[in-house]
């Protein structure tokens, strides 16, 4: 009965260590399981960098392919419209796979989580694509935000000139001949006295009966001084902006052409009223032209805001997603 005894109590304190060793080794793993980090810092910045790296290469790329696809002469290359639906649709193309890239590696290499329950797992995927993804959206602006800026300010100002240019070309015809032969009106600019040289010498232009004035008067006509000349164009600058010039300043005007051209007191009205007329008429063009300019430069901006905006979600989206599908290929 002892020996009985003795062996029953052998048989349980067996039974006891045998628990002792399976129940501590679970209690450890699930203490260590426990104090593993829900974010895996080192597969989010692996995915963002990818994705970084991506992006660049496919810029780079979409920056080939639209300036091979463009031309500046007549009649060659795609048009405006199509240039800008291409590169709105290589946008969207770039985000989705650079950032799908960035996500399915950050869900590929992050820990595994043992003894998580699948509704959360799914749920730090997800977090670990979105996480690499706006990394990678912080670093690239970083780094990029100074070259887009001078190149979408760049563009803005060049069409803004171009546009204005050419509707200055348009007021003052050949300006830089009549910036050379006048002088500068005390109080104008270059740009001013040149805008106003071609119309100051159409005042000035020979009468067609010219043969049948006296030879002072022939003498008048054919050396129009400069003085003359940029006397008239400070009073055109003066007058700018008004329905019609000072009837003083007109008298005054319309002697200096009858004196150098040898028409009438009235027929050089007329020709000065003409001519200021033509004058406020460009002008009114230029500046038609400038607004318009500015404002298809603004409508730009706006549309590449919204779409930029529009190909960040595409991303993130995009690196959500393949951020599971990593997750799932690691826990398979």
């Amino acid at each position: 009965m002892a020996l009985s005894n003795s062996s029953n109590t052998a048989n349980l304190s067996n039974a006891e260590e045998f628990s002792r060793v399976h129940v501590l080794p679970e209690t450890d793993f699930n203490h260590a399981q426990n104090n593993i980090s829900a974010v895996s810092w080192a597969a989010i910045f692996a995915g963002a960098s990818a994705a970084a790296a991506l992006s660049l290469i496919l810029l780079l790329l979409g920056t080939g392919l639209g300036l091979s696809s463009v031309s500046p002469w007549a009649h060659k290359g795609i048009s405006t419209s199509t240039f800008g639906l291409s590169t709105i649709i290589w946008l969207a193309v770039t985000q989705v796979l650079a950032s799908g890239m960035g996500g399915y590696l950050a869900g590929r290499l992050r820990v595994r989580w043992a003894g998580v329950q699948a509704d959360e797992v799914y749920f730090r995927d997800t977090a670990h694509g979105f996480l690499s993804w706006a990394v990678a959206t912080l670093v690239t602006a970083a780094l990029l935000a100074s070259v887009i800026g001078s190149i979408v300010n760049g563009s803005i100002q060049a069409a803004a000139t171009l546009t204005g240019g050419a509707a200055t070309a348009a007021v003052a015809g050949n300006v830089a001949a009549a910036s050379t032969k006048l002088g500068k009106p005390e109080g104008t600019n270059e740009s001013e006295a040149g805008a106003m040289g071609y119309f100051v010498d159409a005042l000035f232009r020979n009468n067609a009966n010219i043969a049948t004035t006296s030879s002072t008067q022939r003498y008048l006509a054919l050396t129009v001084n400069t003085a003359a000349k940029t006397e008239v164009t400070g009073i055109f600058v003066n007058s700018r902006g008004m329905k019609s010039i000072p009837a003083a300043d007109m008298s005054y005007i319309s002697q200096l052409v009858s004196t150098h051209t040898g028409l009438t007191q009235q027929d050089a009205e007329i020709r000065v009223n003409e001519i200021y007329a033509s004058m406020q008429t460009k002008a009114l063009n230029a500046e038609i032209a400038a607004k318009e300019a500015a404002d298809k430069a603004r409508k730009a901006s706006i549309y590449t805001t919204l779409w930029l905006f529009v190909s960040l979600l595409m991303g993130a989206f995009s690196a959500s997603l393949a951020a599971t599908w990593g997750g799932r290929c690691r826990d398979a």
